[in-house]
């Protein structure tokens, strides 16, 4: 399974995600492979700004983090051609997504080649997250030629034993990068995306540099949310100290380079990047931080969401919460009314320290993070260490009673 996804790219997505592909333009090919400034709601509905669409749950590596839990085989209940040409029909009507082709591995999908035209005559945006091991110079092309404006590729490891024993499969480092090879003989533009672990944080500017030889446009990291395979995980999720330090390292890092970095999966780094300007005297705006600055941590049910291979909808691909099924309601109408999706919308609904929060609308905290590790998606984020100034005045007047 690929691992990204909010997303957000991947399943992690999109494959957010999980990671998805993402530009730091305006309409550029986005985070999950391609955000944009979030616009204001349309008769109260924000709009759709990304789907990551898992194409198909069947996956040819056996990634320890995987969402999915992955396996090669096909798997029951995946659209037909004609169902997912529907959903595609209907894509539109919820605003002007892009389209991230995510899995499992969406190579393992047999008309791929007929759905991503059929996205691109809709006016959609369409981008990939695969894993790169099954990438060839003549698929490459043809992905290129039928319209996929980028791919991410997740890369965990700046070398081979450390990336193939967290991919569950010995070789997987050296085909991802062929792959990426042939996306650069082809001329399509790529991404690198990360999974934070404890394992690899002491590795971060090695992967960074490694992105940067390889060409990438952009280096995403992805905060490990403890779902599907990942659950199995539980040593390997940083503290919610090291996510502050990891994200006020990443803050000064981005200052020492051009490439496109975006941290995914880490809601609170909105906080902390306006924490940090606030304190260096910087505007936050688009011209001095991209799409960071006019977007939001957690986009989920918000301006981003996932379809499983079954049709099933979802805030992203770790929150594992049925918000509607595209076989019995129309897609837009599960955008516009699901509940879940309403609930995500409305913040005086979170419990804990997220529902009052001063930095709610630019970070959300995670909503899968929160479901895994505290039982329920609108529980606080688990790994967030920021104490709401509000909070912080009733514990002072507490202590001065």
């Amino acid at each position: 399974m690929h691992d990204h996804s909010n997303g957000h790219p991947g399943g992690h997505p999109g494959g957010h995600p999980g990671g998805h592909p993402s530009g730091m333009r305006p309409g550029h090919p986005g985070s999950h492979p391609g955000e944009q400034p979030i616009k204001g709601p349309t008769d109260g509905v924000p709009q759709l700004r990304l789907i990551a669409w898992e194409v198909t749950r069947s996956c040819n590596l056996a990634c320890k983090h995987c969402r999915a839990e992955a396996h090669p085989e096909p798997y029951e209940g995946e659209l037909s051609t004609a169902e997912a040409k529907a959903l595609i029909d209907t894509f539109p009507d919820a605003g002007s997504p892009i389209i991230i082709f995510t899995g499992g591995e969406p190579f393992m999908r047999h008309d791929l080649y007929e759905l991503i035209p059929y996205a691109k005559s809709k006016g959609l945006r369409c981008v990939m997250a695969p894993n790169g091991t099954l990438l060839t110079a003549q698929n490459a092309r043809e992905i290129k030629e039928l319209g996929i404006e980028r791919c991410s590729i997740s890369i965990d490891a700046p070398n081979a034993p450390a990336h193939d024993e967290f991919r569950g499969v010995k070789g997987a480092f050296a085909a991802s990068m062929q792959g990426i090879e042939h996306l650069k003989a082809a001329g399509l533009e790529f991404q690198i995306n990360t999974t934070v672990t404890k394992d690899n944080l002491h590795q971060f500017k090695e992967i960074f540099h490694l992105a940067e030889d390889l060409g990438a446009s952009a280096w995403h990291i992805f905060l490990l949310v403890p779902t599907g395979r990942a659950a199995e995980l539980g040593a390997q999720v940083i503290t919610a100290e090291e996510y502050e330090e990891v994200l006020n390292w990443f803050y000064d890092f981005r200052k020492t380079t051009n490439m496109q970095l975006k941290a995914t999966c880490a809601p609170h780094y909105h906080r902390i990047l306006r924490q940090r300007a606030k304190e260096e005297g910087v505007a936050v705006n688009f011209e001095t931080f991209g799409l960071d600055a006019v977007s939001r941590g957690c986009l989920g049910g918000v301006g981003f969401c996932f379809i499983s291979h079954s049709g099933i909808v979802q805030p992203c691909g770790y929150l594992d919460l049925n918000c509607g099924d595209v076989r019995k309601t129309p897609f837009p109408e599960i955008w516009k009314n699901s509940q879940q999706f309403l609930n995500l919308r409305n913040p005086s609904v979170y419990d804990g320290k997220c529902g009052v929060c001063e930095y709610e609308k630019v970070c959300g905290g995670c909503r899968a993070r929160a479901a895994t590790m505290r039982g329920g998606y609108l529980r606080e984020e688990p790994l967030c260490s920021h104490t709401p100034i509000k909070l912080a005045k009733q514990a002072k007047k507490g202590l001065a009673e």
